[in-house]
């Protein structure tokens, strides 16, 4: 049962402006400043294959302009100094970020180190850096073409390190960005992976504030709920092959923003533990974020069914619509739909799926320690024996 029924204290914040529909990257010219120095930052060519960066420069009129292209999903820190080099040399003073959340996650990190006095290594925790606040940023915006991480309404931003083979977050007020251009036809050209990737990660971004124990947070139940079934009703309408249907990709877009943008969060615990067992994944074998997420978080569902009993059972019944047998059988089988939902996106439910083998549990259990990942979940009890009982679960 739940240490608390009571719906925790919170502070609410979130200024970004939203733009949302069809042709709102004019607006672009209503939002930065007539007298900004632009640095537009994009990930690989299909910004530009797509028109979208050029439509972007077109909104921006007499402004001055530069670019800043090919960063990686899962950005990288060594790749992202460069641009933070650009930006002190040639005197940029706005940015815009055109793609979807690595793109907008490194450019949170360019804005916020541009203008750190001191190594913005240190800007990181979780044996990287030292931690340091972060006091101030550079202004930025984005135009979002892959939804995903709601990164394009939130403060937050994760960044990848080669040498030391880490995966690290930062969340952060003055990371919010001034505002966000949501057009759902630039969704129109993903390819099928990216689309399922998107629906997968705000999945378990939305389970990872539910899936805890109640609170009595009635209003965050329901919005959490809503934005699952949402999901479960439009996914497969989202990955169709036939025409693309402008309202299906319009919900998909705003239901992914709506993920992780503070609202779910507020008035409850919040678990995160599938997303630190996920980074040490990726930061190994560089394997999709969403995808890692496909795996751990069914798995961490059947190890920690004990401690999350109330909530899972509520999500069996809710979500799933669960009605028969006793409890545990109504949870195994919200669980077993949970797994289900992601293979009928084509995602991974296995380590073997995405390259992962029982040997490589070992170095990710260690991993998990050097970057202090030791004490997981909403009551900071999943010790690290147990993070190893996830890995082997999910084998």
């Amino acid at each position: 049962m739940s240490p608390s029924a009571e719906i925790m204290d919170f502070e609410f914040y979130n200024p970004v402006r939203i733009a949302f529909g069809r042709d709102q990257v004019k607006k672009i010219d209503k939002f930065v400043p007539k007298d900004a120095k632009v640095l537009i930052t994009y990930g690989g060519g299909s910004a530009k294959r797509s028109g979208t960066f050029d439509r972007v420069v077109e909104a921006l009129g007499d402004r001055e302009w530069g670019e800043f292209g090919g960063i990686p999903a899962n950005p990288v820190f060594e790749y992202l100094m460069d641009a933070v080099e650009k930006i002190k040399t040639e005197d940029y003073t706005f940015l815009i970020a055109v793609g979807g959340g690595s793109v907008i996650d490194g450019t949170k990190f360019i804005a916020a180190a541009s203008l750190f006095e001191g190594d913005p290594i240190d800007i990181f925790a979780s044996g990287v850096g030292k931690g340091l606040p972060v006091e101030k940023a550079m202004p930025f915006g984005t135009v979002l073409t892959i939804p995903a991480t709601s990164s394009e309404m939130n403060p937050i931003t994760v960044v990848s390190f080669e040498e030391l083979q880490a995966k690290v977050s930062i969340k952060n007020e003055n990371l919010f960005p001034a505002f966000s251009i949501l057009e759902p036809e630039l969704t129109y050209t993903l390819p099928k992976r990216q689309l399922a990737n998107g629906l997968s990660d705000s999945f378990v971004h939305v389970m990872e504030n539910y899936l805890t124990y109640p609170v009595g947070a009635k209003l965050q139940d329901r919005w959490s709920e809503g934005i699952l079934h949402t999901f479960i009703e439009i996914g497969q309408e989202v990955l169709a092959d036939e025409e693309i249907d402008y309202n299906t990709r319009a919900n998909f877009m705003w239901t992914v923003t709506n993920g992780f943008n503070g609202f779910t969060a507020s008035g409850v615990p919040g678990d995160w533990s599938s997303h630190a067992l996920g980074y040490e994944i990726t930061a190994l074998n560089g394997t999709d974020h969403a995808r890692t997420l496909s795996v751990i978080l069914p798995a961490t569902m059947k190890v920690r069914k004990k401690e999350k009993w109330d909530k899972l059972l509520q999500y069996a019944e809710r979500v799933w619509g669960a009605t028969e047998g006793d409890d545990e059988a109504r949870i195994d089988f919200g669980i077993q739909k949970t797994e289900e939902f992601f293979r009928a996106l084509e995602m991974p439910t296995r380590f073997s799926e995405i390259g992962i083998e029982e040997t490589d549990i070992d170095y990710m259990v260690e991993q998990l320690e050097v970057h202090k990942r030791d004490r997981l979940s909403e009551r900071a009890d999943q010790t690290l024996d147990i993070s190893r009982k996830i890995y082997e679960m999910a084998l």
